[in-house]
């Protein structure tokens, strides 16, 4: 197993944990989720609901081989899609009345990783190989 192979590994088991575990708080504990949404997002509820079986599919896509690039482009999407939620948590979170240093830092290293859970995503599925190269042709 090369070394890029190995690294698509360990992000997918990764991937798997951190979206399985996300997917299952969204159905099973919805409250929170549905207090950052959007509010031009409608049905919250069942919004919320989807994007849990969305990210428990998307975890389970990726551990399937003739999933998995399609489980990769999707959770890459969706983390680009759910981005106005995570903004207007922060937004919510730092604007109240005696925000925590906590809050601050929590959202100051949440926001900017999300492009990484996008690349991350797409890396475990195999849409890309950047800035990892396989040294062997054809990989």
């Amino acid at each position: 197993m090369g070394s890029v192979d190995l690294w698509r590994m360990r992000c997918r088991a990764f991937l798997f944990v951190f979206y399985g575990a996300a997917g299952v708080l969204h159905i099973a504990f919805p409250a929170p989720f549905v207090a950052i949404t959007p509010s031009w997002v409608p049905n919250a509820q069942a919004v919320i609901m989807l994007t849990g079986l969305c990210e428990i599919a998307g975890a389970i896509g990726l551990l399937v081989p003739a999933l998995r690039r399609y489980a990769g482009v999707a959770l890459a999407v969706y983390a680009v899609l759910v981005f106005p939620a995570n903004i207007k948590h922060a937004v919510d979170s730092l604007s109240a009345p005696g925000a925590s240093a906590w809050q601050w830092s929590y959202h100051a290293v949440r926001l900017p990783l999300q492009p990484v859970l996008v690349w991350l995503a797409a890396f475990a599925g195999g849409s890309v190989s950047w800035p990892l190269r396989s040294k062997v042709p054809g990989q």
